[in-house]
């Protein structure tokens, strides 16, 4: 190979390396993206599960006595949440999704040519429904447990707190992107 075509060979093998690295990051979530989505479907998940355990939570429970309580700044937070919620949909159906048909439909490109504003009713009644899905009657109490004991928490902690969980149970489908890591003491 003469000298004239090492360094285009080069510097192609290089922009080529360089997109890599950039979709391998791009296939990660930022944890912060992760904690507007747990903020985001809070709601869902909790109306999912009130419907789900109407007839095996106590009248006098969590969820029917503080829920709507505890669901309010979650609810309040949705639309601030939905951003970072769709970040991380866009990349897990990327991951996901890419090929994947259901009924003959790419389902990710059929969310990913859809506006933004539509793609979000569909994500909710989608969410819902697949949660509802997942609940096992034997879950309900732990589910309104689990309400009970996040309920002291503002919004934004239950989220980051999911966020970390995922993120040290090194879920990675997609991963969390790796977050900073607080300073630590001097000695």
């Amino acid at each position: 190979m003469t000298r004239r075509l090492i360094a285009p060979a080069l510097a192609l093998a290089a922009l080529a390396s360089a997109q890599a690295a950039q979709a391998q990051q791009q296939a990660c979530v930022a944890p912060a993206d992760v904690s507007d989505a747990a903020i985001y479907a809070m709601p869902i998940i909790f109306d999912a599960a009130r419907t789900t355990c109407a007839n095996r939570l106590a009248r006098n429970g969590f969820i029917a006595t503080g829920g709507e309580a505890f669901v309010a700044p979650f609810r309040a937070g949705q639309d601030k949440a939905w951003p970072g919620a769709y970040r991380l949909i866009k990349v897990f159906m990327a991951q996901k999704g890419a090929g994947e048909e259901a009924g003959g439909v790419d389902i990710g490109q059929m969310l990913g040519g859809m506006p933004e504003s539509t793609v979000r009713p569909f994500v909710d009644g989608l969410l819902g429904q697949m949660i509802a899905e997942e609940i096992k009657p034997a879950d309900c109490g732990k589910i309104e447990r689990a309400m009970e004991l996040n309920s002291p928490l503002p919004r934004e902690n239950v989220g980051g707190l999911v966020a970390f969980l995922i993120e040290i149970a090194k879920l990675d489908n997609p991963p969390v992107c790796g977050a900073a890591q607080p300073p630590r003491a001097a000695k």
